[in-house]
């Protein structure tokens, strides 16, 4: 999926569509998923975004043989059709893989939008609905925290 394919202000039910494709594409729904199979993939997600964070990494990076390059997430988008980082030689003509925190729950969401687009589920609808009902809640609800 050319990330540059999205306009910005496309709906989530939209992204979702093209992400389900995507992994339709790349081999991911040959066989039948079931939603434990999706959730427990998005805690995988999660518990690798929590170890980039107790690691220290930047938000957005990647490694070039053991060098670490630091990202601007804006400017890969600007400009995915260029391989090049930039940073060194050993990057030249082929995309780095992008990793970090902020990676890290992009891959969460990606799987929650690619189960939804295999669902069929209206998931701006479910957000909406969720968020009216969160914005009519006591401040700080329920007093939990972490």
């Amino acid at each position: 999926m050319d990330i540059n394919t999205v306009a910005p202000g496309t709906g989530m039910n939209e992204l979702a569509a093209e992400i389900h494709q995507n992994a339709v594409a790349h081999g991911w729904w040959e066989e039948p998923r079931g939603l434990p199979e999706i959730l427990m993939l998005c805690v995988s997600e999660l518990a690798e975004a929590l170890e980039e964070f107790r690691d220290g990494m930047p938000m957005v990076y990647h490694k070039c043989k053991e060098t670490l390059h630091e990202d601007d997430p804006q400017d890969r988008i600007a400009d995915s059709s260029d391989a090049d980082c930039g940073h060194c030689e050993e990057c030249t003509d082929r995309v780095e893989k992008p990793e970090g925190v902020a990676v890290e729950l992009a891959d969460c969401i990606i799987r929650i939008l690619d189960y939804c687009g295999h669902a069929g589920i209206d998931i701006e609808r479910a957000i909406r609905i969720k968020h009216e009902y969160n914005k009519s809640r006591p401040y700080r609800h329920g007093g939990k925290k972490c």
